[in-house]
């Protein structure tokens, strides 16, 4: 691209989660979450803990000021519901409320718009315990923390976003026990943990319209294309379910209250008369996370007898994730074309890559530079297809807890140094600051 194709109304920026950065997990009355006990129990690869984290929990003025040296204009970040309710419902945490307060009013003051996502996979564990994500006793507790979060930040956060990636919480969390709370259920597990989040999720839409007007209301999801690894017709047919379950069964949901026919089957003794009309809303945004496409093959004993295929790529993260562009490119066109073009920002797109500290002290991450310009000219060509983008989001600001990869893991623009917790700027946050200033991509 030999000039910007992006308009003036553009969102650029980063996003974030609390779990991953913040720290401070017995501060000022936070209640335990899900990860807590998953780490707990020795379940994180490396032995770390997101105990301290990145401390933004503190230090928050200081990555505020980096987002702002580079003109960024928009920061999503997630709430951890149980700093505000730590028992997961009940009696409401103000000094918890008091942390988003001043995050708030700071990213304000430097001119970043805030995007706020309510949930950023720290499930309360009290809800856990009384069953999580695979019964229909989370929507009401899910309902009140979104009214309780709206209350307080409403008059000064207009975009609020309910979930994020509700497909990893289900299939990593419930079905297949890598992520946090742990659980091994298969099939079972992985429908139920969807469809619940879809349940709360409407409900805690309606609970902040009814608080405030004039918000816009919408929820991140992970969208890939899913790929059959050949033409053979058991890998086509693989492709589809996995597709069904990955991303129909939440994009579905909230844009068109359906539950894919492939799963109709399976899911009917989880669907209760009235619940699709219930996860239906008419969300004024959608957040799309993308890294790669997925690319299945039939492998019967797995959950819906799907396993992963080869990707046939040339170029891999340092998580081990195909570096596939142009997957972008063709889901913001399927929203376009099957979806009534949809309002929609780019929530993450980023990458880990096996950062070294140069001798000058700088992190030169060329590849990441590469993957970021990969992914830009692929959203500015969709732009160019008709697509209606209104934002780009890198994952992330900081390096930070990779989940149960722990610190090993880095994606940010931003090198924290886990010892000291200095900051120090990488080639690629240089980069898009370039590009956010309308410079060539």
């Amino acid at each position: 691209m030999t000039s910007s194709p992006f308009p003036r109304s553009f969102l650029w920026g980063a996003s974030s989660s609390a779990y991953q950065i913040e720290g401070a997990l017995d501060a000022d009355g936070r209640g335990p979450c899900v990860w807590d006990t998953f780490a707990a129990a020795g379940k994180i690869q490396d032995g770390t803990t997101a105990a301290i984290a990145c401390d933004h929990y503190h230090r928050w003025p200081e990555d505020i000021a980096l987002m702002k040296a580079a003109g960024f204009n928009a920061y999503r970040f997630s709430i951890a519901w149980p700093r505000v309710l730590p028992g997961g419902s009940g009696p409401v945490n103000d000094k918890g409320l008091d942390f988003y307060d001043r995050l708030v009013d700071g990213l304000l003051a430097a001119g970043i718009q805030p995007i706020a996502c309510l949930y950023h996979w720290d499930l309360p564990q009290p809800l856990e315990d009384r069953g999580g994500w695979l019964g229909r006793e989370i929507v009401a507790p899910f309902a009140q923390y979104a009214r309780v979060a709206a209350q307080r930040l409403g008059d000064r956060v207009r975009d609020w976003m309910m979930l994020n990636e509700p497909s990893v919480v289900a299939i990593f969390g419930y079905g297949f026990g890598e992520h946090a709370p742990g659980r091994t259920l298969g099939e079972d597990g992985i429908l139920r943990a969807l469809h619940h989040q879809n349940l709360a999720q409407g409900a805690a839409l309606r609970a902040i319209q009814a608080e405030h007007s004039g918000l816009n209301l919408g929820t991140v999801l992970n969208l890939q294309p899913c790929r059959a690894e050949n033409d053979h017709p058991e890998a086509v047919a693989a492709a589809a379910r996995w597709d069904a379950v990955w991303n129909r069964v939440p994009l579905d949901g909230v844009l068109r209250g359906q539950i894919p026919p492939l799963l109709a089957e399976k899911m009917k003794d989880i669907v209760h008369p009235g619940d699709e009309a219930a996860i239906r809303f008419p969300i004024d945004r959608l957040g799309i996370n993308y890294y790669s496409r997925m690319t299945m093959k039939h492998e019967p004993g797995r959950p819906f007898d799907v396993g992963w295929g080869d990707p046939h790529c040339e170029h891999y993260t340092f998580m081990g994730w195909p570096v596939q562009p142009d997957g972008l490119r063709d889901i913001l066109n399927e929203l376009r074309r099957d979806y009534g073009n949809p309002p929609v920002f780019i929530a993450e797109n980023g990458a880990a890559y096996d950062d070294q500290v140069s001798a000058d002290g700088v992190v030169h991450d060329a590849e990441r530079v590469s993957f970021f310009k990969a992914h830009l000219e692929a959203v500015a060509r969709a732009i160019q297809d008709g697509c209606d983008v209104r934002g780009y989001l890198c994952w992330s600001l900081l390096d930070n807890f990779e989940w149960a990869f722990g610190l090993a893991k880095r994606f940010g623009i931003v090198r924290v140094d886990y010892d000291s917790l200095e900051r120090t700027p990488k080639d690629s946050y240089r980069f898009l600051a370039q590009v956010v200033k309308g410079e060539r991509v």
